[in-house]
């Protein structure tokens, strides 16, 4: 369980803007019940290939009314269920005993996947023919993930988002991830991830307002075997993205002194 008393409020405070810059106003195009509200409960919008549309502005925090998965991934995990390597659990005990001080976060360095899924702010989705766009308000960060048949690169240069490439099976749109750089976190609990980290996302729209988000983690440097993680995400029908410059008058390396 994550203990940190010192890096949660700061990232919070980060991640959830205090103003919104649009108006907030659903599109017309979406439906609506009698009462003029969104109707979360319709069904899920199509392309005109027969997929579930997954487009739109996304939240994984408000459900719960806490971002669990955010402080620890493996927190619904039974135990058994996530077993490090030594290498792994020697990390994970020295970053609990600093309250995670050295978090990427901290330094304003991008989350990678999975904690990039689970953080409290707003992502946008684009869905185009052979490409899905993830735009993240929180750093400002994006994803692509290639739908037109192509492979993951051999030798990629590691990145924080590394590569992505999905595929439909039924209506759940399947990527996977890898390339990452060896510097992520999975969470702020200090879950290790190695250069070695594949991940498996399965996007499933329920409904035109919710949709299912499973996880799997693959990492064989960290972890002795692969373990999964299941998260709510909801629409956001009335929300844009706004602007987050995580580096303006970023304030928090020198409140983080650990123990």
């Amino acid at each position: 369980m994550f203990r940190s008393s010192l890096l949660l409020p700061a990232l919070l405070v980060s991640a959830i803007p205090a103003f919104p810059q649009w108006p907030r106003e659903a599109s017309s195009k979406l439906p609506h019940t009698a009462d003029g509200k969104v109707n979360m409960n319709a069904p899920a919008p199509r392309t005109a290939d027969g997929h579930p549309d997954l487009s739109g502005v996304w939240e994984t925090f408000g459900e719960s009314g806490a971002p669990r998965l955010l402080l620890d991934l493996a927190m619904d995990n039974k135990p058994g269920d996530v077993v490090f390597t030594p290498w792994a659990d020697a990390l994970y005990k020295e970053r609990q005993a600093n309250n995670s001080k050295d978090h990427p976060g901290v330094h304003c360095l991008p989350s990678g996947i999975p904690e990039k899924d689970m953080v409290p702010g707003p992502y946008k989705i684009i869905q185009i023919p052979g490409l899905i766009v993830i735009l993240y308000e929180s750093r400002t960060i994006y994803r692509q993930i290639f739908t037109d048949g192509r492979p993951l690169p051999n030798d990629p240069n590691p990145a924080w988002q590394g590569y992505s490439i999905g595929h439909w099976e039924g209506d759940t749109m399947v990527v996977e991830t890898a390339g990452f750089r060896d510097k992520g976190w999975l969470d702020m609990a200090g879950h290790p991830a190695s250069e070695s980290l594949r991940t498996i996302e399965r996007f499933t729209r329920r409904d035109l307002g919710h949709m299912d988000l499973q996880v799997t983690i693959n990492d064989p440097k960290a972890y002795a075997k692969p373990w999964t993680v299941n998260a709510k995400v909801h629409l956001l029908p009335y929300d844009e993205l706004i602007e987050h410059i995580c580096e303006e008058n970023n304030k928090d390396p020198g409140h983080m002194v650990g123990k």
